[in-house]
């Protein structure tokens, strides 16, 4: 069996039904897994993607993390090999103008529902003594950015609990790591994309002198839910096409 295969294994990735959450998804049937794509509405376009490369029929799973606690009892009621962790949410405004409610709201979503789903995933894991946890994080885990106080605060955490779980779950199988994208062609990158004058300065940044894909990510999530990265663990991966050695 080829190191990169996922036949047999089951995956859930989280925020699936539109972008990098998406691709994820699709590559990941590719794969071979079978895959549950979840989100706050319904996975129905990710699954027929899925079937358009899988034999398997894949499913559509309701997962809100508005509340922190939603994917508490998943894990409990189906062996999952393989968690991603997408979905995610931002809120933009100057540092000091910045709500509690949209402090709290991003920080809910994307550190406290992250964790608590990984916990979960981890009690069942663990017993079986196997397991793979891909997180999103960004290149805000790794720079402060503007007007996004409550997101660069999150992103830096899931860098942070990733290291974290991975020293406390690499020794029993678990491995826990991370993807920090770069700029990727999706819906949230609409408007830096169409402006002219930004979408200049990001592109002269990157050394690979493009956008990034949505695929671009999901071949890494391959990568690091396969068999073929068995001895990595508590890794940030940078995809950026660069962006971070500029």
């Amino acid at each position: 069996m080829s190191a990169f295969s996922l036949a047999g294994r089951t995956a859930l990735v989280t925020g699936a039904n539109t972008g990098i959450g998406q691709a994820i998804a699709v590559a990941l049937a590719q794969a071979g897994a079978d895959v549950i794509a979840s989100g706050r509405r319904d996975c129905d376009q990710t699954v027929a993607l899925m079937g358009q490369v899988s034999d398997k029929a894949g499913r559509s799973l309701t997962l809100d993390f508005a509340d922190p606690m939603a994917a508490r009892d998943v894990f409990a009621e189906q062996p999952i090999d393989i968690l991603v962790n997408n979905a995610g949410i931002i809120r933009r405004d100057d540092a000091v103008d910045f709500t509690e409610a949209d402090w709290d709201a991003v920080m809910d979503v994307n550190a406290k529902a992250l964790f608590f789903t990984c916990q979960a995933f981890a009690r069942a894991a663990l017993p079986r003594g196997r397991g793979k946890i891909v997180n999103i994080a960004s290149l805000l885990s790794f720079q402060g950015g503007i007007r996004v106080p409550s997101y660069t605060a999150s992103k830096h955490g899931v860098a942070g609990l990733t290291k974290l779980m991975a020293n406390e779950w690499a020794g029993r199988g678990l491995n826990v790591n991370a993807i920090a994208p770069g700029y990727i062609e999706t819906a949230n990158t609409e408007a830096l994309r169409a402006d002219p004058d930004r979408s200049r300065a990001i592109l002269e940044r990157i050394p690979a002198g493009r956008w990034g894909r949505p695929e671009d990510i999901a071949q890494t999530a391959v990568f690091l839910a396969a068999p073929a990265s068995d001895y990595v663990n508590g890794a940030i991966l940078n995809v950026d096409g660069g962006w971070l050695a500029r």
